[in-house]
């Protein structure tokens, strides 16, 4: 499996939305002005060598703001990711980070009229559909993210949308635990190097909790590199389905 600082890394280095949260400026984080949260959504974001998270804002963002007028104080915050899968299934949440640090501005280095702001990461950890656990900053700046991090949303949607039988027929690897859900509804959950997660769900939502919703992992032979073996990956799946 993907270790916790993997997955956190490819959580902060994919698409997922997220918004900078500090204390006096957001709701939830002590006394402030609980400010929108999309007015501290960053525009973009990336990881530097050293684990550094580098977060693009509008130049008047209350972010931009608070940074600046900290200056050489230490400006605490935290970047919160929510991780929701591309394709409509119940429980649609897939997970969260959190990257807590100190903020600075990096004036000078983007577009005019944005702000680049540099958060050192000293905390963060990830809830997800792997656990729940921590990750250390060394950790974090040494991981790299899941290689198919840029086209995960749209494999899931094009599985979901052109390959909906092949999916639902995975259920017969399972033998005998396969779950009574896995007749009606399948969906793709996540992809990613490891392998497939597929939720098997009712039509209906009839019988127990656990009749209604069903997930299963399903693991390459080996871990894929890029779409070419994630390809050959995928038909070895589906012919063992088949047979």
């Amino acid at each position: 499996m993907p270790s916790a600082a993997e997955r956190t890394r490819t959580l902060v280095q994919s698409t997922c939305s997220a918004v900078l949260l500090i204390p006096g400026l957001t709701g939830g984080t002590g006394a402030g002005t609980g400010l929108p949260a999309e007015l501290l959504a960053p525009e973009a974001r990336s990881v530097g060598p050293d684990g550094e998270v580098f977060l693009v804002f509008p130049a008047d963002s209350p972010a931009v703001r608070a940074a600046t007028h900290a200056q050489d104080d230490e400006l605490a915050a935290v970047l919160e990711i929510t991780d929701v899968a591309p394709v409509s299934v119940p429980n649609r949440i897939r997970g969260r980070a959190w990257l807590s640090g100190w903020l600075t501005s990096v004036p000078g280095v983007t577009e005019p009229g944005r702000m680049m702001l540099r958060l050192e990461v000293g905390e963060s950890s990830v809830d997800d559909l792997w656990g729940a656990e921590s990750v250390e900053p060394d950790d974090f700046a040494r991981a790299h993210p899941d290689p198919l991090v840029e086209h995960e949303a749209e494999l899931l949607q094009h599985l979901h949308s052109s390959h909906g039988e092949q999916v639902r027929a995975l259920s017969s690897l399972l033998g005998e635990r396969r779950p009574r859900c896995a007749r009606d509804r399948a969906v793709p959950l996540s992809l990613g190097r490891y392998g497939l997660r597929v939720r098997f769900t009712t039509a209906h939502g009839e019988g127990t909790a656990a009749d209604r919703s069903f997930d299963v992992r399903f693991e390459f032979p080996e871990p894929v590199r890029d779409i070419t073996s994630l390809r050959q990956a995928m038909h070895a799946l589906f012919d063992a389905a088949e047979e």
